[in-house]
């Protein structure tokens, strides 16, 4: 089975990430879910794993400690924050989250985002141009269009 992993960021529908945890498995995938920081306040982080199988990673291991996820084979970041999509382009791997999403771009992993971004910071340059960098970089995009967040958008991405 393909590994999904799952970057969620801290935006108030992430406590619904099990919506498109569901819906990935239904469709095939093996998924682990990566959270940034902040992000582990805003999700049932018993109820991922359940769903899962697999703990939620947050930080780096240790040396030596034994890995907790299988290779991704593709990643959703979903929804995505302001601060996770400007750091993610301009290379700032100061989290796991972010880390992997740079390394995800170097290893040629198939990536799709899904932001959840207010209007005001939607506006601002740096984020227009992060999201330009994203897609010259080969990155699927879901518009956000502030409307009622839809968990699958992002996973349709990798589909199509």
């Amino acid at each position: 089975m393909p590994m999904l992993y799952v970057v969620v960021c801290a935006a108030g529908v992430a406590d619904g990430v099990g919506e498109l945890i569901s819906a990935a498995q239904g469709r095939g995938w093996d998924v682990g879910v990566v959270a940034t920081p902040l992000a582990t306040g805003f999700i049932d982080q018993a109820a991922v794993r359940a769903l899962t199988g697999y703990p939620i990673r947050s930080a780096w291991r240790k040396p030596g400690d034994d890995r907790p996820l299988p290779d991704a084979d593709a990643v959703v970041v979903a929804p995505a924050t302001f601060n996770t999509i400007n750091k993610w382009a301009a290379g700032f791997a100061d989290t796991l989250a972010v880390a992997i999403l740079c390394e995800a771009y170097g290893r040629g992993t198939p990536t799709a985002v899904q932001p959840r971004v207010n209007e005001a910071l939607a506006r601002h340059p740096a984020y227009r141009a992060s999201l330009a960098r994203l897609r010259a970089m080969g990155v699927r995009i879901a518009e956000d269009d502030g409307g009622p967040f839809d968990w699958t958008r992002a996973l349709d991405l990798l589909d199509g």
